[in-house]
């Protein structure tokens, strides 16, 4: 077993929950950096609370990154924290690149003064790709279409920054849409599962979505922290897409959800533009042979086990479908 030290920001999400849970049972001794909020947010990892410490701090503040470096002393580092929501990106650009972008600046200079043999996990993301044409491997030309694209863009040429001109071990991983039951209610697919869930249940009659044509390479995050934990492991640091390699569309994740409890989605699923991008994506596949060849990984959970998943949780957890869906 393992004795290392790892500190992960964003532990408290759906990606850091189950990072955390894995590196957990491979001996690792766990720091997470969460913010400090007037109402803990602590649901995700409330099963490992006593097998982690937690330390406050935020990416838009320089000293408390670097006490918790300086607490943790890590040997790896894996930043998953962010505003991640894309239409919320529209809406607070500037927080976006605040906490997104240079948020990343701040904990990279963290980890170069403080632990510069720890090896540093950047959490990239197929937005970064935006418009350009499908598949989408590790040579295509990025194209981001939202502030939240842009702002991971810049994290990634940061992280490659701080690799080429310090010698740091720094990965990105390129990752595309990763899913679970642990994903926060305000992203579409689950959205669709617990709606499908709440209809099924009597509890709501319909739910509102946007573009039900967008096609994403839906993946499980159970299998993708695996992918972010191989990229760490390797002799030379690299940057890696992760991906299934299929493609969905919106519509394609209502009728399996729906189908799963014995609806049909066409009969509950309303569309509204107020859900709909500024500038769009339509069309997200990522191309992992390069992961699959480097690192031996390759997903798992397919797309309509994942579905499947989600909805099932909802209908098991019926005080969730009660909030905002």
């Amino acid at each position: 077993m393992s004795t290392k030290r790892v500190l992960i920001t964003g532990i408290s999400g759906q990606d850091g929950s189950f990072l955390a849970e894995f590196l957990l049972t491979k001996g690792y001794h766990v720091y997470g950096l969460k913010r400090r909020t007037s109402i803990p947010i602590t649901e995700r990892i409330s099963s490992i609370m006593k097998d982690i410490v937690l330390v406050d701090g935020d990416l838009i503040d320089s000293g408390s990154l670097v006490r918790a470096v300086k607490m943790a002393k890590p040997d790896e580092v894996y930043n998953l924290a962010a505003q991640s929501f894309v239409k919320t990106s529209f809406d607070q650009p500037e927080l976006t690149g605040e906490v997104t972008g240079l948020g990343v600046t701040r904990l990279l200079e963290a980890v170069r003064q403080n632990a510069p043999g720890a090896r540093y996990y950047q959490a990239g993301t197929s937005e970064m790709f935006g418009g350009h044409p499908p598949p989408q491997g590790d040579d295509t030309p990025f194209y981001p279409r939202s502030p939240y694209g842009i702002a991971k863009l810049y994290a990634h040429w940061m992280t490659r920054n701080y690799r080429e001109s310090y010698g740091m071990y720094a990965c990105s991983g390129l990752l595309f849409n990763h899913e679970s039951h642990r994903r926060s209610p305000e992203f579409v697919t689950q959205k669709i599962a617990r709606g499908a869930a709440a209809i099924k249940l009597g509890i709501m009659k319909n739910i509102t979505l946007g573009n039900m044509e967008a096609k994403r390479d839906w993946g499980h995050a159970r299998d993708f922290v695996e992918a972010m934990w191989l990229m760490l492991q390797q002799e030379k640091p690299d940057d890696y897409v992760i991906a299934t390699g299929e493609a969905h569309t919106v519509r394609e994740f209502a009728e399996v959800a729906f189908s799963h409890v014995g609806l049909d989605y066409r009969e509950h699923v309303e569309t509204d533009a107020v859900y709909m991008r500024p500038s769009e994506v339509d069309y997200l596949l990522g191309d992992s042979s390069k992961a699959q060849r480097v690192l031996g990984w390759k997903p798992r959970i397919i797309f309509r086990q994942l579905v499947e998943e989600m909805v099932e949780y909802a209908l098991a957890h019926p005080e969730l479908l009660r909030e905002k869906t």
